[in-house]
């Protein structure tokens, strides 16, 4: 039992070294792309403006944003009013009533893509917030239609510090990127739905997002996509490119994490593989740890027990500096898995007894 508990640890780490050296942060590229930053923007008034502010400061790219204001009831056409008119590069737009079978995010993105013709899409959350290099070195290189990243996390609460660290160490601890590269394979499809930027051209070839519409995880099911059609997606470091502060409660954290766990690792057949790798990779070494102190077992395999908790930490330690992290959220990591896990068994149950997700006012039911 030892050895295999060990196994499961060992894997993140080894993954996550061999990663690191292939998630990098994207030179500038040699040419000036024309970009198109597309904020699709539902009561966001208290991150519009950082959101908007940044992007516009955006250099070495030929730039226009446009921000789709999708019904929002407070302050956020205001905002971005207000900033239109010291800036001409910046448009504000209405969203049209939300059609029937989409879902509210892909539908803005649909509409933002029809409102520009520049050649680089960057579609971008309304809380994030862009370095003034990022959408030119978000530019896919040759042969590449789809690019994502990660911004760097900010975080305030404990729950916060728990959890969404997870992302990165799902990524950069499970995802063989060497493979990911190297195959146009759907099912090693990743990215990040805060920071996407796609060729406009393979975008409107695919379908873009109303070949996702019911989607309620385009940073999953945008690659996917583009993958089924033959085309190359990939993920690079995005720490240094942006920040974002994603949720500012609990409750819209475990909201949050709920809607994308339904479409993706909440599947009958792949979460409990999942729970195997995260709960006995991350969580089990602690228990048993805690038994082996107990009974007074062995000092070889207590130690073997000990190096199996110690090696999920230095990998989150590995990727917390990589993703720029704080380190004291390390300490919180099997906590976080544990949490992790519960969403995800939660929205597998809602799921099986057909109740909706609920995100900005909206009901939805997760997608097969």
């Amino acid at each position: 039992m030892a050895l295999v508990v060990l196994a499961l640890a060992a894997l993140p780490l080894v993954m996550t070294l061999l990663n690191v050296r292939l998630i990098t942060t994207p030179p500038l590229p040699t040419t000036r792309p024309a970009v198109a930053i597309l904020i699709p923007a539902r009561n966001e008034e208290r991150a519009i403006g950082r959101c908007v502010e940044a992007a516009l400061a955006n250099v070495q790219a030929d730039i226009e944003v446009i921000v789709l204001d999708d019904a929002s009831t407070d302050r956020t056409s205001e905002v971005v009013r207000a900033i239109a008119l010291r800036d001409s590069r910046l448009t504000l737009a209405q969203a049209p009533p939300l059609p029937p079978g989409w879902n509210g995010k892909q539908h803005a993105c649909s509409v933002l893509a029809s409102l520009t013709a520049k050649p680089f899409l960057l579609f971008l959350d309304a809380d994030v917030v862009l370095q003034p290099e990022a959408a030119a070195r978000l530019a896919p290189a040759k042969g590449v239609d789809l690019v994502s990243g990660v911004p760097r996390q900010e975080m305030g609460g404990a729950l916060e510090r728990m959890v969404v660290p997870i992302i990165n160490a799902l990524l950069l601890g499970y995802l063989p990127v060497g493979m990911m590269r190297r195959s146009r394979q759907v099912g090693l499809a990743a990215g990040c739905g805060q920071m996407m930027m796609v060729r406009a051209e393979a975008y409107h070839r695919t379908g873009g997002h109303a070949g996702i519409r019911r989607s309620l995880h385009d940073g999953l099911k945008l690659p996917r996509l583009f993958r089924a059609a033959g085309l190359r997606t990939d993920l690079v470091n995005g720490a240094a490119l942006a920040t974002c502060r994603m949720y500012q409660s609990p409750a819209a954290l475990w909201t949050g994490f709920l809607k994308n766990a339904t479409e993706g690792m909440a599947k009958p057949i792949a979460l409990p593989i999942w729970t195997v790798l995260l709960f006995g990779g991350h969580v089990l070494p602690w228990l048993l740890l805690a038994v082996d102190l107990v009974t007074d077992a062995s000092w070889p395999v207590t130690g073997v027990t000990a190096l199996a908790c110690a090696l999920p930490l230095v990998s989150r330690t590995i990727q917390s500096r990589v993703a720029g992290e704080p380190l004291s959220t390390v300490p919180l990591h099997p906590l976080g898995i544990l949490v992790t896990l519960a969403i995800q068994w939660t929205a597998l149950a809602r799921r099986r007894f057909g109740r909706p997700t609920e995100w900005r006012g909206r009901a939805y039911l997760a997608e097969n």
